[in-house]
Formats: structure tokens, C-alpha cells, sequence
């Protein structure tokens, strides 16, 4: 796969993955413990679980390709970790 294709590709994963760790946070979480309704929360957990390993996949995947240094891959991987870090990532790295 071109290198071109593969930052499209983690451009669209990493945006996939804030939103659906904001959305998480900000509607399935006080759902579940403001309203009792848990049922959202699994399934946005599901797809950011999902979102967050192919997240991270993808971080390792370009390491190399993209000339990140350690530092640089230790960055990006923690942004998965913080609200609004993948959208950082995307706009600084890619």
C-alpha cells in the first residue's frame, strides 16, 4: 500500500476515534449514570475499543515510514489516551 494511502487511512481512523471517545464521554457515559441506560455505552465501547486498537496499530504501523522518532510515537500514542488528542495528532503529524 502507498505511503499516501496509509496516512489517509490513519487520518480516518485517528478522527473516528476522538469522536467516538467524545461521544463516549460525553453522551454514553451520563447516560448510563445520570439516566440508567447502559445500553449505549456498550455499544460506543465496543466501537472505540475497536477504533483504539486500530488506532494504535496504525501509530506503529507508520512509525518507521513517516521518520517519527520515539518520542514522536510515545506523543501520539498518548493523545489516544486524552480528549481531542487524535484531532491534535492528525492536524500535527499527518
Amino acid at each position: 500500500m502507498p505511503l499516501e494511502r496509509q496516512k489517509t487511512v490513519f487520518k480516518y481512523v485517528s478522527i473516528l476515534e476522538g469522536l467516538s471517545f467524545l461521544l463516549l464521554l460525553f453522551i454514553a457515559m451520563p447516560l448510563k449514570y445520570i439516566w440508567d441506560m447502559p445500553q449505549m455505552v456498550q455499544q460506543v465501547g465496543m466501537a472505540h475499543g475497536v477504533l483504539f486498537i486500530a488506532y494504535v496499530f496504525g501509530a506503529i504501523w507508520l512509525f518507521k515510514p513517516l521518520n517519527w522518532n520515539f518520542k514522536e510515537l510515545l506523543i501520539i500514542l498518548g493523545c489516544s489516551l486524552v480528549p481531542f488528542g487524535p484531532f491534535y495528532v492528525e492536524k500535527k503529524y499527518l
